[in-house]
């Protein structure tokens, strides 16, 4: 099967650098019409360089202007979202810090980018799939979404487990209106600053130990990331609903 998205409305948040540029890029060149959104212009102007991508500025943190954003992918197109891809997230540039030391702040804005933002779009674009009478949602979990995260950030593995759970009961609602919703829920992968800093902090011996623990001895790229996306929006996953595929090597 040629899997193709010819005239589908795709809509990708984080696009601006990594995973986000990835899937955009991918859409885009499956024939979709591919709206990207992040915090920056810059990455996005990057971005929107392969064609077939219309971006705009947005922060996600802000529900109203977010809903504002599905609102007018719909009207600009004329029709419903046909694939969300909630990818935006990460860790806010923070680092591990003990229990006691965590801030409210700190706590919040993970959850607002990781968990909040998803949810909102979510809302925003499931009445227009629902008339529709079909769509899909796929959300970027991590595989801190299904175990302790080596980040050592309490937030981030808090954030993600819920994106996972978002997802699973989204799916048991969103399912009888033709709505999937999946989540891909990527391995260590090095896609931009922070995922940089993390490595080198690991230092020579914890990256050799890092990729002998992932059975393909090596890591994956944000194209590994983008190919799954793509797996479940198509019609090859018409019938998967409410799971998540961690694509991490084997681990």
């Amino acid at each position: 099967m040629i899997i193709r998205f010819d005239g589908k409305v795709v809509a990708v948040t984080g696009a601006g650098h990594g995973f986000g540029r990835q899937i955009a890029r991918t859409f885009a060149g499956l024939g979709a019409l591919v709206f990207a959104t992040d915090l920056t212009a810059d990455g996005l102007s990057e971005t929107a360089l392969a064609g077939g991508i219309t971006t705009r500025t947005l922060d996600l943190r802000d529900r109203k202007a977010s809903a504002a954003w599905i609102a007018w992918i719909e009207a600009e197109t004329g029709r419903a979202v046909d694939v969300l891809v909630n990818n935006a997230g990460g860790v806010a540039g923070q680092g591990p810090a003990p229990l006691e030391d965590v801030s409210d702040h700190d706590w919040n804005v993970i959850f607002d980018i990781n968990v909040n933002a998803a949810f909102t779009l979510c809302r925003a674009a499931a009445p227009g799939m629902k008339r529709a009478g079909g769509g899909r949602i796929v959300n970027i979990s991590s595989g801190a979404g299904l175990q302790p995260s080596l980040t050592g950030i309490q937030a981030y593995c808090s954030a993600k487990h819920a994106v996972v759970g978002l997802t699973r009961q989204l799916a048991h609602e969103l399912g009888a209106f033709g709505i999937t919703v999946n989540s891909v829920a990527p391995g260590f992968i090095r896609t931009n600053a922070a995922t940089e800093a993390q490595w080198d902090g690991y230092g020579p011996e914890g990256q050799a130990a890092l990729v002998d623990r992932i059975a393909m001895k090596r890591l994956g790229s944000a194209a590994d990331i983008a190919n799954a996306v793509v797996f479940f929006a198509s019609d090859l996953a018409g019938f998967v609903n409410g799971q998540v595929l961690s694509v991490d090597g084997g681990r």
